[in-house]
C-alpha cells in the first residue's frame, strides 16, 4: 500500500477552477493505477476520473468529461485533478485512491489505498 494525502480543495464560485493534488509516499506509487472519487452529503461515493500507472490512459465520468483533467507525475509521486467550469453539484469531498491491480477503474473496492479527502465547495 501507499499513503495518500490530498490538498487543493476549497471554496470557489460556479464557473471557477481548482486543482487538486494527491501526494503519495512509497516507492511503488509509480506502479499503481490511481483515481479520484467524490462523495456528496447523503450520496454514495462516485467515480470521477482515473489514470493508468504510466499515465498513458485516462478515464472520466461522463459528468466531468471536457471539464476535468487527471494527470500524474511519477517522479514527484503526485497525481492531480484539474477542475474547470465547476458547478454547484460538484460540491463534495474528493478523495484519491491507488491500486496495484485495478480492472474496473470505476469501482472503489478495486483500490487498495485511500487518502483522507479534501472538501470542494462550489457556490452558486
Amino acid at each position: 500500500q501507499v499513503q495518500l494525502v490530498e490538498s487543493g480543495g476549497g471554496l470557489v464560485q460556479a464557473g471557477g477552477s481548482l486543482r487538486l493534488s494527491c501526494a503519495a509516499s512509497g516507492r511503488t506509487f509509480s506502479s499503481h493505477n490511481s483515481g479520484w472519487f467524490r462523495q456528496a452529503p447523503g450520496k454514495e461515493r462516485e467515480f470521477v476520473a482515473a489514470i493508468s500507472w504510466s499515465g498513458s490512459a485516462t478515464y472520466y465520468a461522463d459528468s466531468v468529461k471536457g471539464r476535468f483533467t487527471i494527470s500524474r507525475n511519477n517522479v514527484k509521486n503526485t497525481m492531480y485533478l484539474q477542475m474547470n467550469s465547476l458547478k454547484p453539484d460538484n460540491t463534495a469531498v474528493y478523495s484519491c485512491a491507488a491500486g496495484f491491480r485495478v480492472r474496473d477503474y470505476r469501482i472503489p473496492l478495486q483500490y487498495d489505498s485511500w487518502g483522507q479527502g479534501t472538501q470542494v465547495t462550489v457556490a452558486s
